[in-house]
C-alpha cells in the first residue's frame, strides 16, 4: 500500500514543484506552456510540459485532489507501471486533440494536469463503474459511470460552445486517452463488464458522429 501511494505522491510532488516554478518564474511558464504557434514551430516539449503547469494554486489544487481519490482505483488493479503509462499517455491524448482541434488558432495557448488527471478518472470508472461518487447540491451517490457519461458530454458541449476558459478539448481526449489504454491493458473488460465499456463509450462516439457531420463547430 505504501508503494501504491508513493507513486501518486511523487506525480502531485512533480506537479507543485514545476507549477510553483511556473507561479515565480513568468518566462519559464511561457517556454513550456502549450502553445499551439510554437509546438507548430518545432518545440514538441510543451506538449509533455504544459500538463504539470497550472494557472494558480486553486487550479493545481482541483487537479491533484482529484487524482488523489482516484489513484488507488487504476494502481490496485493495474500497478505503478501502468498507471503511470496512463496517465502520460492521457496527457498526451489531451494535448493531442487541442492540437487538433486548435491547429488553425496559432494563439492558443493552455496549462494544466487535467487531461492527465481526466485519464485516470475515466480509467478508475471504466475498471469500478458502479463506484459511488457524490456531487455539489446533489445528497444522493451517483454511480461513476453516470459521471463519467455526463462529463463527457458537458465537455462535448464545452468544446463546441467555448464554454469558459476550460481546454474541454484536452479533458476529452485524457478521458480517450484513459479509456483505450486501459481496455488494452486489461481486456477481460471486453468479456466481463461489456455493457458498461459499451456505455462509456457513447460520448466519444457521439463526439466521432459530429465531428464527421460538421456540427462540432
Amino acid at each position: 500500500m505504501l508503494n501504491l501511494g508513493l507513486v501518486t505522491l511523487i506525480i502531485i510532488a512533480v506537479n507543485v514543484i514545476i507549477s510553483f516554478k511556473g507561479f515565480g518564474d513568468r518566462l519559464f511558464f511561457e517556454r513550456y506552456k502549450f502553445n499551439v504557434g510554437a509546438i507548430k514551430r518545432g518545440e514538441q516539449i510543451r506538449m509533455f510540459s504544459s500538463g504539470f503547469l497550472h494557472a494558480d494554486t486553486t487550479h493545481l489544487l482541483f487537479n491533484m485532489v482529484t487524482l488523489f481519490f482516484f489513484a488507488n482505483v487504476v494502481l490496485s488493479r493495474l500497478g505503478n507501471l501502468n498507471f503511470i503509462i496512463i496517465y502520460v499517455a492521457s496527457l498526451l491524448f489531451g494535448n493531442l486533440l487541442s492540437l487538433y482541434f486548435h491547429k488553425h488558432e496559432d494563439w492558443y495557448s493552455a496549462i494544466g494536469a487535467s487531461g492527465a488527471v481526466t485519464g485516470i478518472l475515466y480509467s478508475a470508472i471504466l475498471l469500478d463503474p458502479n463506484m459511488s461518487l457524490y456531487m455539489f447540491f446533489i445528497p444522493i451517490p451517483i454511480p461513476g459511470y453516470i459521471f463519467g457519461i455526463g462529463y463527457l458530454l458537458y465537455s462535448i458541449i464545452g468544446m463546441k460552445k467555448r464554454i469558459g476558459n476550460i481546454g474541454h478539448d484536452a479533458h476529452f481526449g485524457g478521458a480517450v486517452g484513459g479509456y483505450v489504454i486501459t481496455l488494452l491493458m486489461y481486456p477481460s473488460l471486453l468479456q466481463t463488464d461489456l455493457w458498461h465499456v459499451g456505455l462509456l463509450a457513447i460520448p466519444i462516439v457521439i463526439l466521432f458522429v459530429m465531428y464527421k457531420t460538421g456540427k462540432l463547430s
